[in-house]
């Protein structure tokens, strides 16, 4: 059964779905959906591009700086938990970057938290040294060092809310297609909201990630002492839900083209919502969690020498290859103005790292 009937059937069975529920399905359903499916996702093949698989600079600029982190925390054994590791080329770049530092590796433990059994067969094709993989962080103890998330928490599911006379959520249904119909929303939406002192005006439509400050604060219950970096799309909650916005952020990526409609091309397209960062600082706060800084990515890659590594090899290549590399900078710089990078921290004494050197001015 395609994974767009196995929905269809679930609400006539049950009624309309939450959209969050929809969306968990066409990403994560068993073997059906889009991130736990064999597919291609990435590069040329795929449906978009990522740092990582633009250049292995990515890789080697995070290096950089979680190999300062190490030094913050004096030198000792150090522990590097990935989210969301993917087919595993970020791991293996970093890992490349962080061998060079032979005191550093003997000290590492590299693990990735990754629930997709397909890409976690790729990853372990790739990286085959240093690595463990988990199922959920819950296996692990607190750890010393950094839990680090690239493009992660823009896939998680999302609900959908509009503003009416009261506050609504989307729901789905189906009427020989997919619509929608709205249902007052939950006390848990609501709280999210007053929680942080966000009022939307009326016709008002945004997207609501409940599952976010659940995961920052279980990841800071993991840590015991060290650093968290989150890197996605998105902004601080004030300019995520600032009057431009009005019709959300919710975008879909097939074969590199940007649709709006998460109703077609189910369980074969990627589903993103724009992450509220300070949602993440707000719940992680609670638990321990300080901000250390947030800016955008080519801020942090800037303040981590990406232009001073590009010139030293450009002078290695011809002419052509140049060519290349020009438009991999030009790649990184764009995708650098996008992403945005925000790290916390916890028990550590000094909020003074490279990548934050060009930091903004984040509440």
């Amino acid at each position: 059964m395609e994974l767009c009937d196995i929905i269809i059937e679930r609400i006539r069975k049950d009624g309309p779905i939450s959209f969050c529920d929809f969306m968990d399905m066409a990403l994560y359903y068993p073997s059906k959906g889009y991130y736990m499916s064999a597919g291609e996702r990435v590069g040329k093949s795929g449906d978009y591009y990522t740092s990582p698989h633009v250049s292995s600079l990515y890789g080697r600029i995070l290096g950089k700086q979680l190999e300062e982190m190490w030094h913050i925390l004096n030198d000792q054994p150090f522990t590097i938990i990935e989210y969301g590791a993917g087919n595993g080329q970020l791991c293996y770049d970093i890992l490349n970057y962080l061998k060079e530092n032979d005191s550093l590796y003997q000290r590492l433990k590299y693990y990735i938290v990754e629930k997709s059994d397909a890409m976690n067969l790729r990853a372990q094709s790739l990286v085959k040294e240093k690595t463990i993989w988990l199922e959920d962080i819950e296996q692990l103890e607190p750890v010393t060092g950094c839990i680090l998330s690239n493009e992660l928490i823009d896939n998680f599911p999302v609900h959908v809310v509009v503003m009416k006379d009261e506050l609504m959520e989307v729901f789905v249904d189906f009427k020989e297609e997919f619509i929608e119909v709205l249902k007052p929303a939950s006390a848990d939406i609501k709280n999210y909201l007053a929680a942080q002192q966000i009022v939307l005006p009326k016709g008002y439509r945004t997207e609501i990630n409940l599952k976010a400050p659940g995961w920052i604060q279980t990841i800071a219950d993991k840590l015991k002492r060290g650093f968290v970096i989150t890197i996605d799309y998105g902004f601080p909650s004030y300019e995520l839900y600032a009057p431009q916005r009005n019709s959300g952020t919710l975008a879909c990526y097939y074969q590199h083209t940007t649709g709006t409609s998460p109703y077609c091309n189910v369980g074969l397209q990627d589903i993103t919502a724009h992450v509220n960062f300070s949602a993440l600082h707000f719940w992680g706060k609670q638990k321990g969690l300080e901000c250390t800084g947030f800016c955008n990515q080519s801020y942090f890659m800037r303040s981590l020498g990406l232009v001073n590594d590009l010139r030293e090899i450009e002078k290695k290549y011809s002419t052509m290859e140049k060519q290349i590399l020009i438009r991999l900078h030009t790649l990184l710089f764009e995708m650098g103005q996008k992403f945005k990078v925000f790290i916390q921290q916890k028990d550590v004494a000094t909020k003074e790292i490279r990548g934050m050197q060009l930091a903004e001015q984040f509440y």
